[in-house]
């Protein structure tokens, strides 16, 4: 479980400031960094959370603290993670000066330095369940959701913002050309909503897309009615020849000739929902069992 840390600064700590945290934290081209300046998208996201049967929440790539601050009005246990130096010290010292009605009433509210994607994650809030936010970085926004379906069982709520194209793509339906892996695996265990499009200028620097904000509700039953390993890797087999049909693109699964007859195999993976590809799975299992007796 985090730590307590109280929004007082004691005199020792108001010296030692460095340098890095007295003036603006710069973004870094090869971290991704991109900071929200606009206030009311920062709030905006703030609000996606409910924290209805939750109140521990972690952002991850807090930046300057834009989108901190909205959480910290709000009845939360926050950790902020950062793999910026510079934007942990600012976080920890210039920060909470600036804005100490953010940090006050004794907030639960930590700054971690430390990457998401190798982190071990139950030293944060230890079994309890706990919601993910933040304006992520654009070159490891999609292994970051990778991330989180390896805790899904943990995180009933996860929003923030992404390349417009990878926000869509993850909340696209299938029959389009961007229904694609992620699309399937994360809608297999939350409910996905892309709420909005953000422009490129509300950011320092701008980027050279568009983003967009979108919500995951974890669905009251997540658990699969099939075998979740094989699940993944049909999805991910499929899709890797999506142009293919089902027949060509699954060679490898070793299936009978009798099976890869049936109408769903002339089907290209874009056309098969999460509730199809289930059922495919349980079929493709109970196919492989027969072929070993």
């Amino acid at each position: 479980m985090a730590k307590k840390r109280k929004s007082s600064q004691n005199s020792h700590a108001k010296r030692s400031i460095s340098k890095s945290a007295k003036g603006p934290v710069k973004a870094k081209k090869h971290l991704g960094q991109h900071f929200l300046k606009d206030e009311a998208i920062a709030q905006k996201i703030a609000d996606t959370l409910s924290l209805d049967g939750y109140k521990n929440v972690l952002e991850i790539g807090p930046g300057t603290g834009v989108l901190t601050k909205y959480l910290l009005t709000r009845n939360v246990n926050l950790i902020a993670m950062d793999l910026d130096k510079d934007s942990v010290i600012y976080l920890n010292h210039s920060f909470p000066l600036e804005h100490p009605s953010a940090v006050g009433n004794d907030r639960t509210f930590q700054i971690i330095e430390g990457d998401f994607l190798q982190y071990n994650l139950n030293t944060l809030f230890g079994h309890e369940p706990f919601a993910i936010t933040g304006n992520f970085p654009y070159n490891i926004s999609t292994q970051i959701v990778f991330r989180l379906l390896e805790i899904k069982e943990q995180v009933p709520e996860f929003s923030g913002m992404f390349q417009k194209e990878v926000a869509k793509r993850i909340c696209e339906k299938e029959g389009t050309k961007t229904y694609g892996i992620l699309s399937v695996l994360v809608q297999a265990f939350y409910d996905a909503e892309y709420l909005f499009t953000v422009p490129p200028q509300v950011f320092d620097p701008a980027p050279k897309v568009q983003s967009g904000v979108l919500r995951l509700v974890r669905k009251e039953d997540p658990i699969l009615n099939c075998d979740e390993k094989l699940f993944f890797r049909v999805v991910k087999t499929a899709f890797n020849q999506r142009r293919k049909t089902l027949r060509n693109s699954l060679k490898s699964f070793n299936l009978s000739s009798t099976f890869r007859e049936t109408d769903v195999f002339d089907k290209r993976p874009e056309q098969i929902g999460v509730i199809d590809f289930i059922t495919l799975t349980n079929n493709i299992q109970n196919d492989l069992k027969e072929n070993e007796v």
